[in-house]
């Protein structure tokens, strides 16, 4: 899980509890959802956060979440704004491949050093998650009294937004004390070297310029010229990349974490060829839930003050509407005609979860919640009563038997599982539970796998329409490829290593009614000075005749590992895993200096 680093004594500042001692930080924390991991060697604390609370990957954000659970903060607010005085003006030499741009004005921010560290920490985290490591989304913050507006446009000082040749203009570069070209910089920088990929194929690289020449070239590194400083008090953010609406959720945030330490916002006009904006969009959106999903959800009996109360005490606003009344603003989808670009994310397309946007009219009571700016998680009315939860404090919910007539049981599968995982612990192997997502890099390319290969692991994986991180991108087809990603990691931790996992894989298969299939499969690892295909089978053998199954294994090929030391796995004569020893291409592409040998099944043929 991502993390963190918060200092606790700017937190107590932020929050005016100067009093709360660290223990009780942590708890209040962790009410939160923020788990405590340890400190830094600053004393920081390391803090493990759910990805979709993007809000707090800033201790300003974190202090605006306590505020509200302290109870000295209430209901949804929006930072004041002052009028445009600057526009950014997007030419049509824009590189297509990166064509969205947004931005705004902050006036009178007091930065040191503490507030400035948690700017810069704020916008490495954005642009490794929403951002998806600068692809998507790009973070440029300059000092406004470095920039010198060209010719105004309406009377405002104009930034441009272009597109240019790779050997064009030059600039001198953060860290850097010689003019580059942006081609220099992807050559020479380390910076530019780190994301040259992201816009070395571009026949025009996007760039800003302002009346004194080129200082940022997004996504990639910003001008020296611009820099801030602990003296900077007036500050331009600028975002580019391929998605209006992503780029426009970033500034939100990074506007709501400046606002915290006084800023003031001030409205930039983005002049599109064929249209204009004007940016930060601090517009507040509403989702509607009906009181007794409410109650069903959480359990409890609420008097309506209640869930208006909660609401509050969550950043939320609430109004009720009675007798299945619903209001004018209750919808959630902005029109086609004035998406400017955006591109919508709080509803699915054509699925049964857009409906549950809107008021049931069968039901007396129900709340039009308000969602403030910051909040990109808000995707669903469920969203809103985890939040609700969490006010009213999950520890507080009183457990108690569901009105059923049944008695729980342990299901059959499970039964299987269990078994399986106390063999595997019992034949030496070291249990382990990774992530069910994974992305096409680590599942495919990094085993020498090919998607569309007639081998096992191979298959269409079901990918994630909108993910936050370019590391879990889609469901793993097999299990092999994590134990490996655990393997890399543990480089420094003695050998022998003998990893085992019983986990979930998926893959597309358009005959099923879901159109995926499911899976459960055991993979297991050696890696040793002497590892070898001998080991991996011993094992295996071993385990199959716990559970009274035939095991063949017939000769085969498979990418990932050695040719003549690779055989499927066959079982009750059906062909249901491979076991080989790992390829020493795919070995040193993860920095293993041991053989690996492994092997992998489908559970059910265990049964």
């Amino acid at each position: 899980m991502p993390t963190v680093d918060i200092d606790p004594d700017e937190l107590r500042n932020l929050t005016g509890r100067d009093d709360t001692d660290d223990e009780q930080l942590k708890e209040d924390l962790f009410g939160l959802g923020l788990e405590f991991e340890g400190r830094t060697e600053d004393g920081a604390f390391e803090l493990e956060f759910a990805p979709d609370r993007l809000d707090r990957l800033s201790v300003e954000g974190v202090a605006r979440s306590l505020g509200y659970q302290y109870g000295d903060s209430r209901g949804v607010h929006v930072p004041s704004t002052n009028s445009a005085e600057w526009t950014i003006e997007v030419d049509d030499s824009v590189p297509e491949e990166r064509p969205y741009v947004t931005g705004a004005i902050i006036r009178d921010v007091n930065l040191d050093e503490d507030s400035l560290d948690s700017l810069i920490q704020l916008q490495e985290k954005l642009h490794a998650t929403m951002g998806r490591k600068r692809a998507k989304g790009a973070i440029g913050i300059h000092d406004l009294t470095m920039v010198k507006g060209t010719a105004p446009t309406e009377g405002n000082p104009t930034i441009d937004y272009v597109g240019v040749e790779p050997d064009g203009d030059t600039f001198v570069p953060l860290d850097s004390n010689a003019e580059m070209t942006p081609a220099d910089v992807l050559e020479e920088h380390p910076t530019g070297e780190t994301y040259a990929d992201l816009v070395s194929e571009y026949e025009r690289y996007p760039a800003i310029y302002d009346d004194l020449g080129l200082f940022s070239f997004p996504p990639v590194i910003n001008g020296q010229r611009t820099e801030v400083t602990t003296d900077s008090r007036d500050l331009f953010v600028e975002m580019t990349g391929t998605d209006q609406w992503t780029i426009d959720k970033m500034l939100n945030i990074v506007c709501y974490a400046l606002a915290a330490r006084g800023a003031t916002i001030e409205e930039v006009t983005v002049n599109y060829p064929d249209h204009e904006l004007v940016r930060p969009d601090l517009s507040t959106k509403t989702k509607t839930v009906a009181h007794s999903r409410i109650e069903t959800i959480l359990g409890i009996d609420l008097d309506p003050e209640d869930v208006i109360d909660l609401a509050e005490r969550s950043g939320l606003d609430a109004t009720k509407h009675t007798d299945g009344e619903t209001d004018e603003n209750e919808s959630t989808i902005t029109p086609l005609a004035d998406r400017d670009g955006l591109e919508e994310r709080d509803v699915s397309d054509g699925s049964s979860e857009t409906q549950e946007d809107v008021a049931e009219p069968t039901d007396t009571l129900v709340y039009d919640v308000t969602i403030p700016p910051y909040r990109v998680d808000v995707l669903h009315p469920l969203d809103v009563i985890d939040d609700l939860g969490r006010a009213y404090g999950f520890n507080e919910l009183e457990p108690r038997y569901p009105d059923v007539g049944t008695v729980g049981g342990r299901h059959e599968r499970s039964r299987l599982e269990r078994s399986v995982r106390e063999q595997l612990v019992g034949l030496g192997f070291e249990d382990l539970l990774n992530f069910h997502m994974i992305s096409e890099e680590e599942n495919y390319e990094r085993v020498d796998l090919d998607p569309d290969a007639d081998v096992y692991g191979a298959g269409k994986p079901a990918t994630i329409k909108g993910p936050y991180s370019e590391d879990f991108t889609m469901l793993r087809t097999w299990v092999t490829p994590s134990l490996l990603m655990v393997l890399e990691r543990n480089t420094h931790r003695a050998y022998p290593q003998d990893l085992a996992e019983i986990g979930f894989t998926a893959e597309v298969d358009e005959s099923q009614n879901t159109g995926v299939t499911e899976r459960r499969r055991v993979g297991a690892a050696l890696a040793s000075h002497d590892a070898g295909y001998e080991d991996a089978k011993a094992r295996l053998q071993a385990l199959c005749r716990k559970f009274d199954v035939d095991l063949e294994t017939p000769p085969a090929e498979h990418p990932t590992f050695i040719s003549g030391r690779t055989a499927s796995v066959v079982i009750d004569g059906e062909e249901v895993g491979v076991i080989g020893e790992v390829h020493p291409k795919v070995l040193v592409e993860h920095d293993l200096e041991v053989p690996v040998a492994g092997f992998e099944f489908d559970l059910a043929a265990l049964q």
